[in-house]
C-alpha cells in the first residue's frame, strides 16, 4: 500500500496493480484494457479487442507481449500467438491516427523510448497525436516504461518529457533493485472497470519487494538524483562522440540520460565481445548493429571515462 501510494504520487495514476515482472505488467495491461472496452460497451457485439505496436518494439516474452513485440526471431518458433495486433511504423502519425479512427482498437502499446529496438526515442507530435486519436475513438494508450522508466531518461518517468500521459503505464525492471517485481500503473475510469477476480497474482506486492522498491523509488525520485542521471547521460555521450566519433563504422551516438545506443554500419557483437573480454558489459539492440549502453544510475564519472576507453580501444574488432 505504501508502494502503491509513492507510485501514484509521483505519476498520472491512480491506482497500481502489482505483478512481478515487466511481461506479466505488458500482460495485465492487455486485458486491463480488453476489459475497459467490454464494461464501456456492453450492448456492443463489434467491442474493439484489437492493438496498434510498432516498428522495432519489445513488450515481452509471454505469448501476450510476445505478439506486441515486432522483432520477428522472437516471435516466429512460437506462433500462432495472440491474435489482432498490427504493426504501424514507429513515429508514423497519419498511419497510427488512420487505424485507431477505425474504432477496433482496444489500446495502442508504444515505448517512449525503445531500448531493445535500437534506443529510439518518440517525438513529442508522435505521442501528442497518438493521444489526441485514442481520446477520439475511446482507445487507451498504454505507454511501457519498463526500460527507459524510473529516472533511466533523467526523468523519474520518460513520459514528463513529452507532456503527454497515457490511460496505463507499465514498470518493472529496476524498480525492486534487482528483486523481481512489476506494476501497471492506471487511471480511475481503467481501474473502475477492473473487479476483484478478473487478474491476480501469487507472489505480487509481497513485503520484501515493495520494501526493497520503497527504498530504491526514495532515492531515485530526488530531484538531485536524477539531474545527475542527466548530467553523466550527457558527458558519455559527449565522451563518446569524441572518442569515437572519428571511426568509419560509427554513424551515431543517441539516447537520453544513461540509456545510449551507438549505431554502427556494420553488426556490433565483436565489439560487444571484445569489450566483454577487456572487463564492459554492453549490449547489442536494434538489428544487432547498434551497441546499447544502460549502465548503472549510480556510475561514477571516473567509470564512465573507463568505459569509453575500453569501447575505443576495442573499435578495431569491427575491422
Amino acid at each position: 500500500i505504501e508502494l502503491a501510494k509513492r507510485l501514484v504520487a509521483s505519476s498520472f495514476a491512480d491506482r497500481v496493480f502489482f505483478c512481478n515482472s515487466g511481461t506479466e505488467a505488458n500482460e495485465a495491461a492487455i486485458k486491463f484494457s480488453r476489459k475497459f472496452q467490454r464494461f464501456t460497451h456492453p450492448e456492443d457485439k463489434g467491442v474493439a479487442t484489437g492493438f496498434i505496436a510498432f516498428t522495432n518494439s519489445f513488450h515481452g516474452r509471454t505469448l501476450g507481449a510476445l505478439a506486441l513485440t515486432s522483432k520477428e526471431q522472437y516471435r516466429t518458433p512460437f506462433e500462432p500467438i495472440m491474435p489482432g495486433v498490427t504493426f504501424v511504423e514507429y513515429g508514423n502519425i497519419q498511419a497510427a491516427t488512420d487505424l485507431i479512427r477505425s474504432g477496433k482498437i482496444a489500446a495502442v502499446f508504444v515505448e517512449p523510448l525503445q531500448g531493445e529496438g535500437g534506443v529510439y526515442s518518440a517525438t513529442k507530435e508522435f505521442l501528442q497525436s497518438l493521444r489526441s486519436a485514442c481520446d477520439a475513438a475511446g482507445s487507451l494508450l498504454v505507454f511501457d516504461e519498463v526500460q527507459c522508466g524510473l529516472g533511466r531518461t533523467g526523468n523519474l518517468w520518460a513520459y514528463e518529457a513529452f507532456g503527454v500521459t497515457p490511460d496505463i503505464m507499465t514498470v518493472a525492471k529496476p524498480l525492486a533493485g534487482g528483486l523481481p517485481i512489476g506494476a501497471v500503473l492506471v487511471t480511475e475510469k481503467v481501474a473502475e472497470t477492473i473487479k476483484y477476480g478478473d487478474h491476480g497474482s501469487t507472489f505480487a506486492g509481497n513485503p520484501l519487494v515493495c520494501s526493497a522498491a520503497i527504498a530504491v523509488l526514495d532515492k531515485v525520485s530526488k530531484p538531485s538524483f536524477l539531474s545527475s542521471v542527466s548530467s553523466k547521460g550527457l558527458y558519455f555521450k559527449d565522451l563518446l562522440v569524441k572518442k569515437l566519433g572519428g571511426n568509419s563504422h560509427v554513424k551515431e551516438v543517441r539516447g537520453e540520460g544513461l540509456i545510449i545506443g551507438v549505431e554502427l554500419d556494420v553488426p556490433a557483437n565483436p565489439l560487444v565481445d571484445a569489450c566483454r573480454d577487456s572487463g564492459l558489459l554492453i549490449l547489442t539492440a536494434g538489428k544487432g548493429n547498434v551497441v546499447r549502453i544502460v549502465p548503472p544510475l549510480i556510475i561514477s564519472e571516473e567509470e564512465i571515462e573507463r568505459a569509453v576507453e575500453i569501447v575505443s580501444h576495442n573499435l578495431t574488432a569491427l575491422d
